[in-house]
């Protein structure tokens, strides 16, 4: 065997598990329809390590229905259905130049599209397993100015849907800080907010503080030039943190770039204890409350 091939061998592999946490914690966001193996398989190797709750999280209407039947049949499974803030502009990607200021009064044609989604998005929220409404939010990574206005109002749809639900509301941002944070405050957020992938500084860290938001992060909180993320996690109020794998995206170091999975959780945890300079074991104790609470469930 070559030693290029070697390299790719060890990028496909699954990581070893990792020592098993003292104290049960629960993955805030992870994506099982996106792993390889079956669910009951992922749920048995993370619950051996000590993970023994997810939150299955919905991408489109495809997934956000995958998401809700799952967590019906598992007990340790809870769903979270939404349209992704890439999927507002891919559904009217048929009618880029709508007007969209006036949807209310008459909507074009690509716009009627995305309404019909957010329609079986609301059915889905109102699941009694259905714990929230997301990942919903903004992203300005790969979605050009055209798309915007499309996911602004999909993003503020979900706001309203999580509201009259009750259910939390999951917040993708990914470099649509200022953005997120207007809209949040101009529709008024859920009583339950949650940054997933929390992506800010230290400063937005504050910021969602004393908003009361829930800032859940993510394997790359290890990654060598995420300082910023560690400066996050040292100020971010302890009863507001939560933790995710994100997977089977961002998988923490030592791994990063093989696959990510819920059995992972436990490195970004300890990595979170020793930033704060905190016993594992309490930080994970606050970690499952928060995340039960930030929930519901």
């Amino acid at each position: 065997m070559s030693s290029n091939a070697g390299r790719n061998a060890d990028t496909s592999a699954a990581p070893p598990l990792p020592a098993p946490l003292g104290v049960p914690v629960a993955d805030s966001h992870t994506h099982l329809d996106m792993q390889s193996g079956t669910v009951e398989e992922a749920l048995a190797k993370a619950a051996s390590v000590g993970v023994t709750t997810v939150v299955q999280v919905g991408c489109d209407v495809r997934g956000s229905r995958w998401a809700a039947e799952t967590a019906a049949a598992h007990d340790s499974v809870h769903a979270a259905v939404a349209l992704h803030p890439n999927e507002a502009p891919r559904i009217v990607h048929g009618d880029p130049g709508g007007d969209w200021s006036r949807l209310g009064a008459r909507k074009p044609g690509g716009a009627a599209a995305l309404d019909e989604a957010l329609a079986e998005i609301d059915r889905l929220a109102a699941l009694p397993h259905v714990k929230g409404v997301g990942e919903t939010g903004l992203d300005y990574f790969r979605t050009g100015p055209e798309g915007k206005e499309p996911q602004e109002y999909s993003f503020r749809a979900h706001v309203e849907m999580a509201k009259r639900h009750g259910k939390a509301l999951v917040i993708h941002d990914r470099d649509a800080h200022a953005d997120v944070l207007r809209v949040l405050k101009e529709e008024g957020a859920p009583e339950r907010t949650v940054f997933h992938c929390y992506s800010g500084d230290a400063e937005m860290a504050e910021i969602c503080a004393r908003a009361g938001y829930f800032m859940s992060f993510a394997g790359n909180v290890t990654f060598k030039n995420a300082q910023g993320l560690r400066d996050a996690v040292a100020v971010a109020p302890a009863e507001l943190l939560l933790v995710e794998t994100d997977a089977p995206f961002l998988t923490p170091a030592p791994y990063r770039g093989r696959p990510n999975a819920p059995y992972l959780v436990p490195i970004t945890v300890r990595a979170m204890a020793a930033v704060r300079g905190v016993d594992e074991d309490a930080l994970a104790t606050a970690l499952a409350a928060n995340t039960a609470r930030a929930f519901g469930y």
